[in-house]
């Protein structure tokens, strides 16, 4: 098989990879949730998704990020005060920092030097982290924290008062979105400064149905950050990887406008056959598979017949297709399986 590196930037350049990048993350959560040995044993037995994994002796202590802490409340640099109910899974903001208007004079924000979105941030060890993917022919692969501009603007304000203050235009907001921008801005910089070749953007804009904001309100005050912010990843000829979660069909063409190399939308709430009609061959799909239906209560053949549909109807010989799946707990362990054996046959389904 031609090496990760070489066939990913083939999968997303269209150059005709070996075989379709998949990956199979596994939730901190799920460790307490599953036996570790049933878990062992299905990565040991699925060395195409999990390349050299050896079995470690004993239990895996894992350790969780203070939002991922049950019965621990945390506040993070922007004020926001978190909470969750199970170790592992990251919370809910509970505390909304700028409630009110009232309190955006006295408002500080965190410095980029000293923090990223959800913590601090050490840009030394950082530094010293970035040069090892390169030195063993990986991509130098960085990115915003998840919920970077519009989540973040809804954990300060809420939800429904950032959507209110869309509705007014309210001036003050003009201005926090600057100050978010500029935040995300430098860590951007510090990233590309280090030699980034592959820029994440996580954000969540799409509910069950539909987005969370209408497509005129992303296109007014979201839309322009994005682009600001992919601008530079871009002019320095990072990869570009655009990931959000829910319907996001009203907002695709507007979030591919941000420079994006990469799209990660989720499959069954956009729909297999509307991602085929308006993104396959246009730009490369990082699908991420179904976790709310077929894998979580289906059986082992529908899950292989819902894996091998979407390679045929979204991927092809000339590549632009890539796959993920995120087991949080609750999936059968039987389903589990299938779905892995499932991800490695048709891995190389174009070979």
């Amino acid at each position: 098989m031609m090496d990760e590196h070489e066939n990913l930037l083939r999968a997303v350049r269209f150059e005709r990879p070996e075989y379709i990048p998949m990956d199979f993350h596994i939730n901190s959560a799920c460790w307490h949730h599953y036996r570790q040995e049933a878990l062992d044993e299905l990565m040991a037995s699925h060395q195409l998704l999990f390349p050299g994994f050896e079995r470690t002796p004993g239990t895996i202590a894992t350790e969780y990020e203070p939002w991922e802490r049950a019965g621990q409340s945390y506040v993070d640099p922007w004020g926001c005060l978190w909470e969750t109910t199970d170790d592992g899974i990251v919370g809910t903001v509970t505390r909304h920092p700028l409630e009110s208007w009232d309190d955006f004079d006295s408002y500080a924000v965190p410095d980029p030097n000293k923090n990223f979105r959800m913590g601090p941030a050490d840009w030394d060890q950082v530094a010293k982290s970035s040069r090892k993917p390169k030195a063993i022919g990986r991509l130098a692969n960085d990115g915003l924290q998840h919920g970077h501009t519009f989540q973040l603007l809804a954990d300060i304000r809420g939800y429904e008062n950032l959507l209110f203050d869309m509705a007014d235009e309210r001036p003050q907001l003009y201005e926090l979105i600057r100050m978010v921008e500029d935040f995300n801005l430098a860590i951007v910089q510090h990233y590309i400064d280090l030699g980034a070749e592959w820029m994440s953007y996580p954000e969540d804009l799409g509910m069950q149905t539909g987005p969370m904001l209408s497509p005129q309100q992303f296109r007014k005050y979201i839309k322009p950050s994005y682009q600001r912010l992919t601008a530079p990843a871009h002019k320095a000829g990072c990869i570009v990887h655009m990931h959000c979660d829910g319907d996001i069909r009203d907002l695709a063409d507007d979030i591919i406008d941000c420079h994006a190399d990469i799209i990660n939308p989720q499959d069954l709430v956009n729909g297999i056959d509307w991602l085929a009609e308006h993104l396959a061959g246009r730009i490369c799909i990082d699908l991420d598979i179904d976790r709310q239906q077929i894998t979580r209560f289906g059986s082992p053949a529908q899950i292989d017949a819902l894996i091998r549909e979407e390679v045929e109807k979204l991927g092809s010989r000339e590549g632009g297709l890539m796959m993920i799946y995120g087991l949080y707990p609750g999936v059968p362990l039987e389903n589990v399986k299938a779905l892995m054996d499932a991800m490695e046959r048709y891995k190389t389904y174009y070979t």
